[in-house]
């Protein structure tokens, strides 16, 4: 394997240094956490809401990707909208959304509730969307 395909054997880092781009709300901070590791086998996003009622993540589905995607509240407050129903995440809460129909999404309850998000398609390689491929941001 030569150097410019290596990958170290492992990165730190804290979320303060992934850089973000704006989210679905005004002044959240999304940051693309597979582009700063390079992690070739799922995706994996993270959210930082500024204020309390920003999403997080938009409502929908991962049809397209056929993604299952698993969530969890690190820090603060938010609510899980699934379907037709409302879940209260307080930090520490999972969602897990097998099916790739199911309508998912996630509102912050408090200013700087973090939100982190991995997903993939069941038994295929990963293979990122459009959106995940671009340069990091600046």
């Amino acid at each position: 394997m030569s150097a410019a395909t290596e990958q170290p054997a492992y990165k730190v880092a804290h979320i303060d240094e992934i850089p973000f781009e704006e989210g679905n709300s005004p002044g959240t901070e999304w940051k693309p956490v597979r582009r700063f590791f390079d992690a070739r086998s799922f995706g994996a996003s993270l959210a930082r809401a500024t204020f309390a009622g920003d999403i997080l993540t938009h409502d929908h589905d991962e049809t397209e990707a056929n993604h299952e995607e698993l969530f969890l509240i690190v820090s603060g407050h938010a609510t899980y909208r699934v379907g037709d129903e409302e879940i209260d995440a307080p930090a520490g809460t999972f969602l897990y959304a097998p099916d790739p129909a199911l309508m998912r999404g996630v509102v912050a309850k408090e200013p700087g509730t973090v939100m982190f998000v991995v997903g993939a398609e069941v038994g295929k390689a990963f293979v990122p969307s459009d959106w995940d491929t671009e340069p990091l941001p600046e």
